[in-house]
């Protein structure tokens, strides 16, 4: 699996082509973010966001995007058949869709706000609520029904 691009509070870091790494604020994902360093359009995120106890509020609150959270832990072995899957899905969908993982060992908090009980869960939120859900590996067709 590829590395998944970090969110620190309600900016994610998105890298140009002229090699700066950018904070852009959530809320400006859809309006075309520019590179501060060269004023190149940065492209909208194409692969997992990294969520976490701390910035998931932010995270699914303040996105203007649908947010498809994966709740996945590295020992699970459907989790990981789901990483490929999940990676292909945020690069197709890159600009329409936000797709984070949560790691559930790493951050217990938030899965227990959510009753999670099983692993892989797939949750999608708009606007901060809960609009559909999936628990266990599915393919990546079944990805879009969830984003409906």
């Amino acid at each position: 699996m590829s590395e998944t691009l970090k969110l620190d509070e309600d900016k994610l870091h998105l890298a140009c082509s002229c090699g700066s790494v950018n904070a852009v604020p959530l809320e400006k994902l859809q309006k075309g973010p520019v590179c501060g360093a060269c004023k190149q359009n940065l492209n909208p995120p194409d692969q997992p966001v990294e969520a976490t106890d701390a910035n998931f509020n932010d995270l699914v609150e303040k996105s203007p995007l649908p947010v498809m959270v994966d709740f996945w832990a590295p020992w699970c072995a459907p989790c990981r058949m789901m990483g490929p899957i999940l990676e292909s899905f945020a690069k197709k969908r890159a600009g329409q869709v936000l797709v984070a993982k949560f790691n559930t060992d790493d951050s217990p908090n938030v899965p227990g706000k959510f009753g999670i009980q099983g692993i892989p869960t797939l949750i999608v939120f708009k606007a901060g609520k809960e609009t559909n859900r999936q628990v266990g590996a599915v393919p990546e067709a079944a990805l879009e029904k969830l984003i409906g």
